[in-house]
């Protein structure tokens, strides 16, 4: 059965909202149903009955996109029904906490606990996301992204952080049904509300108990034992991509405390002030360099792009070229336009580098392949309309964006050429010196 999940996969502009999607892509799917009479032989010689035969219609396709849909099939919605698909759910929850937070519609920090119980709490700082009333933004309360995987479309916009690595989306409704129980409370204007779930399904309407100091929301799950074969969170993996994602949002605080180990709690935060240059920081230090502080970055907004970019690297004694690239906070492993700038940038650079004072041209010839040797850098992009090759969003293809990068990366770091003469001649010289050896 092909339902509206897939709609995730391909680009917005590309094909009808999810749930006409579905239906669509269930038509096509029985298309052979139509030609002829009676039906049409299979490759084994059987006969296909028609799709009114085998008694689907639009109230069997409306009941598999809803509830029912996400507790038959998943692992359309978060990947597995292992570790992956259990830590994919407390991605999605976070990550809508995250993109309210990045749009201006939260607070700053992030707690997210692993309770003795088998739970997970996700609680912020924002103002409370009412139960019912629409959200400043327009968007829906939290009682329709609870109950209604329409209420939360796929997220689109530079305000929006990837935090998940599922391209099907679905969110607090996803991880209300995936969850045997769940607990929703808001403290707002002095008052806290809390709902019961159990299975996607509301026990009573939002409650009122009693007056409550400061605002936020809590949403506390329990991943349901009857759909994953593990309920039980990785705290190493959680951190990680915690730690990334506050590397990737400049002053996002985010914490992750661990309730479970019988010697005592456990607990990490993150917070980078400095974002993606504290990012290359950590990585050249994962090579046992020490931190050094010629962390070369910038951040710029590039209207041609529709979005911005924060860029940061540096040239270390290791002998390994480390890029990491993001679109949106998304990790795009297979690189793309934005990568493909930053070495344009960089090539030029040094070449501008060379020709001015007047070292041998020929040398630069080639050496583009070598400029990454010792180079740990990161790029990450954020845009209006990110346009994807593939449906795993690994790849981006935006023409416009490989130009803006290149310039950028370009004259950013010929200014910290100019400006630390020393360390350029050496890494020039290292380039050029890789270069005549080949």
């Amino acid at each position: 059965m092909v339902c509206g999940a897939w709609a995730g996969c391909f680009p917005a502009r590309s094909h009808p909202p999810a749930r006409s999607f579905a239906k669509a892509a269930l038509t096509w799917h029985f298309l052979r149903f139509r030609i002829g009479c009676g039906g049409l032989p299979d490759a084994m010689g059987g006969v296909f009955m028609s799709a009114e035969r085998a008694g689907y219609g639009a109230v069997r396709i409306e009941e598999l996109e809803g509830w029912e849909g996400i507790r038959k099939r998943p692992g359309m919605w978060v990947g597995s029904t292992g570790e992956r698909g259990l830590h994919e759910l407390v991605f999605q929850v976070v990550g809508r906490v995250v993109n309210d937070v990045l749009a201006g519609r939260g607070g700053d920090c992030i707690d997210v606990t692993l309770t003795r119980d088998g739970g997970v709490r996700v609680a912020d700082n924002g103002p409370g996301c009412s139960f019912t009333a629409p959200r400043d933004a327009g968007g829906p309360g939290l009682e329709a992204l609870l109950t209604s995987v329409c209420a939360e479309a796929e997220p689109c916009g530079r305000h929006i952080a990837y935090v998940s690595h599922s391209c099907f989306g679905g969110g607090l409704f996803v991880a209300n049904v995936l969850s045997s129980r769940l607990t929703a409370e808001v403290r707002c204007e002095g008052s806290r509300r809390v709902q019961e779930y159990a299975r996607g399904v509301a026990a009573a309407p939002p409650a009122a108990l009693g007056p409550t100091a400061g605002s936020g929301t809590t949403i506390v799950f329990w991943p349901d034992t009857e759909i994953f074969g593990t309920t039980r969170c990785s705290f190493a993996v959680l951190a990680e991509r915690f730690r990334q994602v506050a590397f990737l949002n400049r002053g996002l605080g985010l914490s992750l405390t661990d309730e479970r180990p019988a010697g005592g709690a456990r607990a990490v935060s993150f917070r980078f002030p400095d974002g993606v240059r504290d990012f290359v920081a950590a990585l050249d230090a994962e090579t046992g360099a020490v931190l050094r502080p010629d962390v070369m970055g910038f951040e710029r907004e590039d209207p041609r792009m529709a979005g911005t970019m924060e860029v940061a690297l540096l040239w270390s004694g290791s002998g390994q070229e480390r890029i990491r690239s993001f679109v949106n906070s998304r990790a795009t492993r297979e690189g793309g336009a934005h990568v493909d700038g930053f070495r344009d940038g960089v090539v030029a650079a040094v070449t501008a580098y060379v020709r001015e004072r007047g070292l041998p041209a020929a040398d630069t010839d080639g050496c583009a392949d070598r400029m990454g040797e010792g180079l740990t850098a990161v790029v990450s992009v954020k845009l209006d309309r990110p346009e994807y090759l593939g449906a795993t969003h690994e790849l981006l293809g935006n023409t416009d964006v490989r130009d803006c990068v290149g310039e950028a990366v370009r004259e950013h770091l010929g200014n910290w050429f100019e400006e630390q003469p020393s360390q350029a001649a050496q890494v020039v010289d290292r380039i050029l010196r890789n270069t005549r050896q080949d």
